[in-house]
């Protein structure tokens, strides 16, 4: 018996991941994760696995689970782009994932991780090069760090090795992401709580609302892990978002239109006083992501047929899931 391990089960996009897999008829998981926030446990309540372990548990676990694994599907990290401890950061992200690589490659079978955008800091180019990448924060870093890593082993890989740079994702199974979850997320509980949508005035040249995103429905990033695990030959580091920048005022028109069901235009919408402009937080200049979207070549270049969802599909569909609980 072969087993699937997913790391950050319990999360976002781990959970999803786990329910993507079991759509496909697999069941021999092991969800890896740390429930110290335990309403986690919500998202894998639906799933089937075949058992949890902790995250400080894995690699201890290692050598007894020697040529009993399928591949590891590493979603598990500290995505908290405020942290400020960096120790914590690079034994979390950096060298968690260094012990993973190392034990994938021994036992030649895929490795498949979330990087993220975030090491490319603030652009203006979002391309896999050395190049592009200028990480803005110990986050940014950690991801940057492994990539590195990665892109030394992969000539020499025994076994495949994926690296997913996921852009903004939101979707469902982000609630207890708190502050750190999407502005889709935010934007539909200030809109039930407050009656309107808050977002930053303009910053970097954008006017307000107006800085842009590459905004990525979570089904699009479980669609695109699967495609790859499906593709033990294609390795490499790629780029997962939609392809296309998409403004915060476009977000907030789209939940704004999903949930009271109407069509109104950004004009409309500012008119009735559905958006709030608040300060754009000092805290975060020189820290944030003005403009970012993903360049799918290399992606499209490997083979990916799939096609992304829009802002408005995506959270349409979204608003819909949040709806109905």
């Amino acid at each position: 018996m072969n087993y699937y391990i997913v790391t950050g089960a319990a999360g976002f996009i781990g959970s999803k991941i786990v329910e993507g897999l079991n759509r496909r008829g697999v069941t021999e998981i092991i969800a890896v994760d740390n429930l110290a926030h335990a309403d986690k446990f919500k998202n894998l309540a639906g799933c089937e696995i075949a058992d949890y372990m902790d995250q400080v548990d894995l690699p201890k676990q290692l050598e007894a689970l020697e040529g009993s694994v399928e591949a590891i599907l590493h979603q598990g990290a500290c995505s908290d782009t405020m942290e400020s401890d960096g120790r914590f950061m690079m034994e979390n992200n950096y060298a968690y994932s260094r012990r993973l690589l190392d034990w994938t490659q021994e036992e030649e079978i895929p490795l498949l991780y979330a990087s993220s955008a975030s090491v490319y800091g603030s652009g203006p180019d979002y391309r896999e090069e050395r190049s592009c990448e200028r990480p803005l924060n110990v986050y940014g870093y950690s991801k940057f760090l492994f990539d590195q890593v990665v892109r030394l082993r992969l000539p020499e890989a025994s076994a495949q090795i994926v690296g997913l740079r996921y852009f903004n994702v939101y979707g469902p199974n982000e609630t207890h992401k708190g502050r750190m979850a999407s502005v889709a997320l935010h934007a539909y509980h200030q809109l039930k709580s407050e009656g309107k949508v808050k977002l930053f005035v303009g910053s970097d040249g954008y006017r307000d609302g107006e800085q842009r995103r590459d905004f990525i429905y979570v089904d699009d990033v479980v669609a695109v892990n699967l495609w790859f695990l499906e593709r033990g030959g294609v390795s490499g580091i790629f780029n997962c978002g939609s392809g296309r920048a998409q403004t915060f005022n476009r977000v907030a028109v789209a939940v704004i239109n999903a949930v009271n069901g109407t069509q109104d235009t950004l004009h409309d919408i500012v008119s009735k006083g559905l958006i709030e402009y608040v300060p754009f937080p000092e805290k975060l200049v020189g820290k944030y992501q003005s403009f970012t979207e993903a360049d799918l070549t290399k992606l499209r270049n490997a083979g990916y047929p799939g096609e992304f969802m829009t802002v408005e599909q995506g959270v349409a569909a979204y608003m819909k899931e949040l709806q109905r609980k």
